[in-house]
């Protein structure tokens, strides 16, 4: 019941903000980016570079990113050629920086304007079956694929604490899930209403929430991979047969549900936003979509909750424990990619390296470093643990 609760919160919160705000059709903002862009060359050249760079994070803040041809390309085109050109944006500030001539940082506007271009022709190709079905996957896509990591970091606690005896206590996550779905829903009308911020300052909080979840998710999985062997766990429930969590550990569970939820909520609210102000016709679309991922998502949510409550202890647990880790690395990468759009952290791109979008690895050396530590700081962790057994086991 309390998941149909919040499928259905989120339900209102997508019907009020698509009734709200107006926006252009894909051309049309790629034509007024490109009419930014030309503007900022020709500060440029005044000598004015603060002035020009400022334009260009107009056109990426206020228009590339907040109309929602971003996501429309991440979704209906890829991640890749999404983050492709975000990275464009910054190599033009960075020739500007760099005072480049002014012949190179007209030739980059020249190719993201391309760029920008092919990926509407994609999305909008094909006639009005083309439109549609392009109206209808990335509603599909980002509902599934924004919900889907929230459903993992929640079906895992849940199972948690029904396998350890606390049953009763899952409330807590779901109370936890639905004050993050609603502040999600306030921070969007916030952002976009009262406050105001700017798309540098709205990153760079994304950023922070996510870098607080890395934390957050590593001491949730560094508690449960503990807790993995049968003798461990058997201490640990003789220990506390009456208490078996304290408040603190419901509260550390909770924070790692809200912040799951908080984060992917808010990016869903302001993106659905952009796709009813660019439906027109095709307005069915959104709701087909938004339903068929609501559906998958329950699904999603049904084989992680009850499928890992067939799972022996000690898998169930280490198997947990593997995947708040593997979270925790691909949040640190998407927090640092999220400082970086909000130009608190630099960029040094990796030229020809692939990247992982569902995972947070891209092509930075500022995203990858973050990661790199992380995983020897859990391999050293494990390591520690295995002597420590071995150690218990001799003595």
């Amino acid at each position: 019941m309390r998941k149909w609760l919040l499928v259905v919160i989120m339900a209102f919160i997508v019907v009020s903000q698509g009734m709200v705000f107006a926006a252009p059709k894909w051309d049309s903002v790629v034509d007024k980016i490109e009419k930014t862009l030309d503007q900022s060359l020709v500060v440029y050249k005044s000598g004015d570079t603060a002035g020009a760079k400022k334009i260009v994070n107009d056109a990426y803040y206020g228009m590339y990113e907040k109309d929602g041809l971003e996501k429309a390309v991440n979704s209906t085109v890829s991640a890749k050629r999404a983050n492709l050109t975000e990275y464009k944006f910054g190599t033009i500030k960075k020739l500007m920086t760099n005072q480049a001539p002014e012949a190179d940082v007209k030739k980059q506007i020249k190719e993201i304007i391309g760029m920008m271009r092919e990926d509407v022709a994609k999305m909008d190709g094909g006639g009005k079956q083309s439109s549609s079905m392009a109206t209808f996957w990335p509603t599909f896509l980002i509902m599934v694929r924004e919900g889907a990591e929230a459903i993992l970091v929640i079906g895992a606690i849940i199972a948690y604490l029904i396998k350890s005896g606390n049953g009763q206590k899952t409330q807590v996550i779901y109370n936890y899930s639905g004050a993050a779905i609603v502040a999600s829903f306030l921070t969007a009308i916030l952002f976009r209403s009262v406050i105001n911020l700017s798309g540098a300052s709205q990153e760079i909080m994304e950023g922070i929430t996510m870098l607080v979840a890395v934390f957050v998710l590593l001491s949730v999985g560094h508690w449960m991979n503990s807790k993995s062997d049968e003798k461990s766990w058997g201490n640990y429930i003789e220990g506390k047969v009456q208490n078996s969590l304290t408040k603190n550990n419901t509260f550390s569970l909770g924070i790692a549900a809200f912040l799951a939820v908080y984060r992917e909520g808010a990016e869903v609210v302001l993106f659905y936003q952009a796709l009813f102000n660019d439906a027109g016709d095709d307005m069915q679309m959104i709701w087909l979509g938004f339903g068929a991922g609501c559906l998958a998502l329950v699904v999603i949510f049904a084989v992680v909750r009850y499928g890992s409550l067939k799972l022996p202890l000690k898998p169930f647990f280490q198997g947990t424990s593997i995947l708040m880790f593997i979270l925790a690395i691909s949040f640190a990468g998407g927090g640092v990619k999220e400082l970086q759009e909000g130009g608190l952290v630099g960029v040094t791109l990796l030229e020809g390296m692939p990247m992982f979008d569902l995972l947070g690895i891209y092509p930075t050396v500022e995203t990858l470093l973050p990661q790199f530590f992380l995983v020897l700081m859990v391999l050293g962790n494990s390591i520690y643990q295995k002597r420590k057994k071995i150690r218990e086991v001799v003595s």
